[in-house]
């Protein structure tokens, strides 16, 4: 059919060909399968890839069907179809996790993603606030405004999505008060929305920070790295020829320099410790 003909669906098929050979390979090479099967990057890995054999079932059984039934037009067959059609609509939706997988390869969306696992904690709280802002806003908002009868908040449920809006202040202006009463609720709603939304947000750009700089000192870490055979050289001892100071960290090197420095400098011979003591008041 013309689902299969599609350049799009051939290319998305040659994708997941690839992506599908690339799991199978990293499940059998790794040594742990149930590690494996409990890292968060490989289920998204499954979650993205899951969709098209579903999608590609669903075509096939519907082009089955219309092939043993050709001229079949009962409501029940139009309902399986329609209910068919929804299913296939959310599966292919899951399909946006797949952009997930670049964060095995960007080191920007790793560290928001620790960041937002780092400040759970701060987030539920954000979650709770709003939740509670919302109920008693909304509440408010709908028996000041149950007067009039031009309202637009028809019941507390109804005014949730005014309360979310005036609390994150986007403010769409699809649903307002009117009375001033209303509005005196609604200036209120705002200013608590926004002392609420900035609350935790110290919190997070703390966790940001730190995980940046610890990646951006890790990054600068493995720069002066060589890595050698495993043989561990010390400080003070004579380097061999071929080898450099490359086999020892940036700061283990300067540590060695320093540590190298002292023991000659702190070192006084005792013949000549008087006249060293001489010379030094005589400057004086």
């Amino acid at each position: 059919g013309p689902f299969f003909t599609d350049p799009f669906f051939l290319i998305e098929t040659l994708c997941i060909i690839w992506f599908s050979f690339e799991l199978l390979v990293r499940f059998f090479a790794c040594p742990s399968k149930p590690e494996f099967s409990r890292n968060i990057m490989n289920i998204i890995d499954i979650v993205a890839i899951i969709p098209y054999f579903i999608t590609l079932g669903t075509e096939l059984a519907q082009q089955q069907q219309q092939k043993q039934q050709p001229g079949s037009s009962s409501n029940n067959g139009g309902q399986q179809q329609a209910m068919s059609l929804a299913i296939l609509r959310v599966i292919r939706l899951v399909r946006v996790f797949r952009i997930f997988k670049l964060s095995r390869h960007s080191k920007g969306l790793q560290i928001l993603g620790k960041t937002l696992q780092a400040s759970m904690r701060e987030l539920g709280l954000l979650i709770f606030f709003l939740f509670i802002g919302v109920i008693l806003f909304s509440s408010a908002v709908y028996f000041a405004e149950t007067d009039d009868p031009d309202s637009l908040f028809t019941s507390i449920p109804d005014a949730f999505w005014w309360a979310v809006v005036s609390m994150t202040t986007v403010g769409y202006g699809d649903m307002y008060p009117m009375t001033i009463g209303g509005k005196i609720v609604g200036s209120l709603c705002a200013i608590a929305g926004v002392l609420t939304i900035a609350l935790p947000v110290p919190v997070i750009v703390s966790n940001f920070n730190y995980f940046y700089h610890r990646e951006t000192d890790h990054e600068e870490q493995c720069q002066y790295t060589h890595v050698t055979c495993g043989q561990q050289q010390s400080p003070f001892s004579e380097p061999k020829k071929g080898d450099s100071n490359q086999s020892l960290s940036k700061s283990e090197f300067l540590e060695a320099e320093d540590l190298e420095s002292m023991k000659y400098s702190n070192f006084i011979p005792p013949n000549n410790q008087g006249y060293k003591e001489k010379k030094m008041l005589t400057e004086v």
